[in-house]
């Protein structure tokens, strides 16, 4: 049988050519072959970095006899989650309201006009630990679909039905009170693991979006318990095995409540959200592991998830050589071998002995203090630190010799955005002009192949083929956010115009009159209906996202429509925002911005006068989560930015106005006072 994937760009499906399942992309061929057959459609979904995924592709679609089962009786569809995230969440919602839970791979058969009425993930080649094997699922399956067509029927009609009345809803007239946010850190704090931070029970994922919040809660009300959470969690996230101690940047994930055995894969959006998030943290304690932790995320993603030409990567396999975490784990011996004197230093450190942590290997993560080794070994801790850092970055050339996970490098819009975001703002706040050239480059790449020649965006692109895929509301939302903290770091006007520009198509193409924001647009193909996911998962919420880039576009601009549509979308989200804050974190994120009084800058001069610089030194020496900068070196920036119209130097020097919706105060031309009024 001809398999149909050979020509698709996306590394996942490209993985899937050669099985001898008779697979189809999504697409109307495969539609209407199910149609005119009236067969049932088998989709299964999944993404190149999936370890599980590779597990069932080679236990069950390489095996002849499988396939044949399956080209027999069903139109077999393969989807990349990561390229289409519009079927994923459909199915997906599926999946769990027949089974409960969802993941990846995931299987689901469904009527030809793609109502789902069987769902499940991974299914094993024989029976086992209470699941049936794959073909025995399959040959149930074809006996329904032939002798209890209605039966099926029915499930299908329920099940669908399900889907469309599910969505969260957006409650009309609701009004946020900081009682908010109580409720929300009561919530926290009930399942907050006081000893090795996170929230709730392993596997434990990343809570990008919870830190944020958190550390926006200490800065505006001095909630200790706050910061005590995010600091825990930052702090033994990055001493843990789930960050590579070796070559920077984490992996997707705990399965152990000690963050110490990781679930391999390394994902795009993780180290964004992460470095974003240590970043800021940096910001408000100047504890210098975060900062550390930053640099090295950056640096592996700039070193390694980059093309030549600025697009980001999109994540590196679980696997190599056929097994899980190989690539990055190691054995007492072989430190001993590349280390030498230092390998007792080293082990002691990093947690590495002969029978090893994780099936007689050892994960590297911090055991012990640099205090505690250094007197364990009779030096001082900056010999301690110098020793483990040489260490670090020997192994790291011994590692490059080793066989590599697979490299899923497709360019995903979206996830670019957020990679952005980081970059850009850490290159201004470490001081890191390599970063912020980096950022420049990204946007520009990003502009150059992902933006149509009518503004609308793409999805997806792939060296040596075109960008495909319409953009999804994720893909605005993601970029307009990085483009605007891209232009609050350069203040090039054009990357203002455009997080202006996608906004407004967001708007126009993306609205839902009930409140918030489609995550497909109108001009969309028809699905069995239109997703609408407002709650934060591995990444955030495009609807929140989007609600963040126009509270901060109103500012920017005075438009006051922006900040309606943001704040009535925020706040009919009150009582999930305060009941499930893990889920929703992000928009609590939107509403600090909205209870906290935000403050504008808008600063008058050359971006390169010194003058200039010294005032918007003040701006990035802290944490500034509720403010937005904008900067005029002419008058035609002030054109195109409202917020800088009508703002004269005083006496020719560099002039900063601080504001609070467009009420100012003095304008001044002095950095220590420009501080004092950002203080206020």
């Amino acid at each position: 049988m001809p398999n149909h994937l050979a020509n698709e760009s996306s590394p996942y499906l490209l993985q899937h050519a050669n099985n001898p399942v008779e697979w189809y992309p999504w697409g109307e061929e495969a539609l209407q072959r199910a149609r005119k057959e009236d067969k049932p459609i088998l989709l299964s979904i999944g993404y190149a970095a999936c370890h599980w995924c590779h597990v069932m592709a080679h236990e069950s679609f390489e095996d002849p006899k499988t396939a044949e089962l399956m080209n027999e009786y069903f139109i077999n569809i393969k989807v990349d989650r990561e390229e289409r995230p519009d079927i994923d969440s459909i199915y997906m919602a599926a999946v769990v309201a027949m089974t409960g839970q969802g993941g990846w791979p995931m299987t689901v058969i469904m009527t030809p006009d793609g109502r789902p009425f069987f769902g499940g993930t991974y299914f094993p080649p024989v029976p086992r630990h209470g699941m049936p094997a794959f073909t025995q699922l399959l040959q149930g399956i074809v006996q329904a679909w032939y002798t209890q067509r209605d039966v099926v029927e029915r499930s299908a009609v329920e099940i669908t039905s399900h889907l469309r009345q599910a969505a969260v809803p957006i409650t009309v007239d609701a009004v946020l009170g900081d009682d908010l946010f109580e409720q929300a850190l009561s919530n926290l704090l009930r399942t907050f693991d006081s000893t090795f931070g996170g929230f709730g029970p392993a596997p434990k994922f990343p809570p990008s979006m919870t830190l944020e919040f958190l550390l926006r809660v200490y800065l505006q009300r001095q909630d200790s318990m706050a910061l005590h959470m995010a600091e825990t969690t930052l702090k033994v996230m990055a001493e843990g095995g789930m960050y590579d101690q070796v070559g920077g940047g984490f992996a997707r994930y705990s399965i152990d409540e000690r963050w110490l055995v990781p679930h391999f894969e390394k994902m795009l959006y993780d180290n964004a959200l992460l470095a974003r998030v240590y970043l800021h943290a940096w910001q408000m304690t100047g504890n210098p592991l975060y900062r550390r932790i930053t640099e090295e995320t950056l640096d592996f993603v700039a070193r390694e998830l980059r093309h030549e030409s600025g697009g980001f990567y999109s994540s590196y396999d679980a696997d190599s050589e056929g097994e899980e975490g190989k690539f990055y784990i190691w054995t007492a011996g072989e430190i001993q071998h590349e280390l030498g004197e230092n390998a007792a230093l080293f082990s002691a450190y990093y947690d590495v002995s002969k029978s090893g942590n994780w099936e007689g290997q050892s994960i590297l993560n911090v055991s012990q203090t640099t205090a505690e080794i250094a007197q364990q070994f009779g030096l001082d801790e900056a010999e301690v630190e110098r020793r483990l850092a040489a260490a670090r970055k020997h192994l790291y050339q011994v590692r490059t010799r080793r066989v590599w996970p697979g490299l899923d490098d497709k360019v995903l819009t979206a996830w670019n955005g957020l990679m952005l975001a980081a970059f850009a703002e850490a290159g201004v706040a470490l001081g890191r002009p390599d970063y912020t050239q980096i950022a420049e480059q990204n946007a520009g790449f990003l502009y150059d192949h992902m933006r149509r020649e009518d503004g609308r965006l793409l999805r997806a692109w792939k060296a040596g083929t075109e960008a495909r895929f319409n953009g999804y509301l994720e893909d605005y939302a993601y970029l307009a956010d990085g483009l605007l903290a891209l232009y609050q770091t350069t203040f090039e006007p054009r990357w203002f115009a455009w997080a202006q520009e996608l906004a407004d198509r967001m708007i126009t193409h993306f609205t839902d009159e009930t409140g918030g924001f489609f995550d497909t647009s109108d001009d969309h193909e028809d699905l069995l209906h239109r997703p609408k996911d407002l709650q934060d998962n591995a990444t955030p919420s495009g609807n929140a996202m989007a609600v963040g880039v126009l509270l901060k576009l109103s500012l920017l601009t005075g438009e006051g429509g922006y900040w309606d549509i943001a704040e009535q979308a925020t706040a009919g989200l009150y009582e999930m925002m305060a009941h499930y804050p893990g889920s929703f974190a992000q928009w609590l994120c939107n509403a600090t911005f909205i209870l906290g009084q935000p403050q504008e800058v808008a600063i008058v001069g050359a971006v390169d006068e010194a003058g200039t610089q010294d005032l918007l030194a003040v701006l990035h020496e802290a944490y500034r989560p509720m403010m937005v900068a904008a900067l005029a070196a002419d008058p035609d920036t002030a054109v195109l930015i409202p917020l800088l119209d009508q703002r004269p130097q005083i006496d020719g020097r560099p002039t900063a106005y601080v504001c609070r919706q467009f009420v100012c105060q003095q304008p001044v031309t002095d950095p220590a006072v420009l501080r004092e009024q950002l203080a206020a």
